[in-house]
């Protein structure tokens, strides 16, 4: 594949939101072409590769779409699985694989993969409906969470007391026990066909009360070098148990005893990793391409201590996006400001982010905050 990819390959990517339009940008480097399939006919990717405007979780539509592509992979999970186990029978190439993306489509059967896969996690049980749910008062607190279809802090809420309770999702769902956490990080691995596998730094994630999404993030983290090795350990515990080729975020809580246990994961270029572009040896990006087209994983070593300030559209605001602040953010060494090209803002969408690099943390945290209360998206 890696002498053919150069000038015949046609790289297929379910999604053309802004992890796809970062990883066209970094396969712009090797002369990879890209076709992408989204709803949305302003996505994103739809100038920069050939685009096509379809339904993601249609099945015909994905089939079709993969026939015409080598390779496959996603930017959402949020699509159609049975067509893409349909085109591995039919010889194509799908990373990650169709079975790792319907396990992860379902947080109660991620959950229930790192119980049989004795992988720390908060404790949690199962529930049908709400009626199931509010018979569990004795399990407050606790996160009640969407099996499926939950994204971008959708389909979770926290329930602390009792009356929380009529909050419930009326689906299948789980309830998992609020884990007292010191800090939220993420942990980035990647593995290639070969089975070679490598990790990321740990970052330090900081999420929005309100949104319930990440508002910014600090890389490295600054955890014990114990809790770090066994965090990456992890991280590559579940992507071989998985046997999943691809790009994988960990995202795990640390405990105030300095316990990791496992939240989430997401098998795609992730939100955590944005920072990688200017702060590692091998972006997340460029390290995706690596391990889905089988070649050798980069070094994944921090050049400098970044972090990453996600832009997102201002409460209040909806309608065509304008940039505020941006010339005053761009004054200062270290920024770099990435754009996702969307027209339309409204609150809480992510509009874009900012990376900060800096030696000093005292000084890299205070840009992090001049960059956040300067940097606003209106209409």
């Amino acid at each position: 594949m890696a002498q053919k990819f150069y000038q015949e390959f046609k790289l297929g990517i379910l999604g053309g939101g802004q992890l796809g339009r970062m990883l066209i940008q970094s396969g712009l480097d090797w002369n990879i072409s890209f076709r992408i399939l989204d709803p949305d006919p302003s996505a994103p990717c739809n100038s920069i590769a050939e685009f096509e405007t379809g339904k993601l979780t249609d099945y015909d539509t994905v089939l079709r779409f993969g026939q015409s592509c080598d390779l496959v992979t996603i930017e959402i999970e949020n699509v159609n699985v049975a067509a893409l186990k349909e085109l591995v029978k039919q010889g194509k190439k799908v990373f990650p694989q169709p079975e790792v993306i319907e396990l992860i489509q379902d947080k109660r059967k991620q959950k229930q993969f790192y119980k049989t896969h004795q992988i720390p996690t908060a404790d949690f049980i199962l529930t049908e409906n709400k009626n199931e749910t509010l018979t569990q008062k004795k399990y407050l607190p606790a996160v009640n969470k969407l099996g499926r279809e939950g994204y971008d802090g959708r389909g979770v809420q926290i329930l602390r007391i009792e009356k929380d309770l009529e909050k419930a999702f009326d689906a299948p769902s789980l309830l998992e026990k609020l884990v007292d956490f010191e800090k939220e990080i993420s942990v980035i691995v990647a593995r290639n066909e070969n089975g070679e596998v490598t990790t990321f730094p740990a970052v330090e994630m900081v999420f929005h009360p309100e949104a319930n999404l990440v508002e910014y993030l600090f890389s490295p983290a600054e955890i014990a070098s114990s809790v770090e090795a066994e965090a990456a350990a992890i991280a590559k515990k579940i992507i071989s148990d998985l046997n999943m080729v691809g790009l994988l975020a960990v995202e795990m809580f640390v405990t105030k005893e300095q316990q990791i246990l496992v939240n989430e994961i997401a098998p795609r270029p992730h939100n955590s990793g944005h920072q990688t572009i200017e702060a590692n040896l091998t972006s997340q990006y460029q390290q995706h391409l690596r391990a889905i087209l089988n070649l050798p994983l980069g070094k994944t070593d921090t050049k400098i201590p970044s972090a990453m300030v996600n832009i997102l559209g201002e409460e209040g605001y909806s309608g065509l996006a304008k940039y505020n602040g941006l010339e005053e953010v761009l004054k200062m060494p270290g920024i770099y400001v990435h754009l996702y090209g969307k027209k339309l803002t409204k609150p809480f969408r992510k509009m874009g982010h900012v990376t900060i690099v800096d030696e000093d943390i005292v000084n890299l945290k205070k840009k992090a905050t001049f960059v956040k209360q300067t940097l606003k998206v209106t209409s």
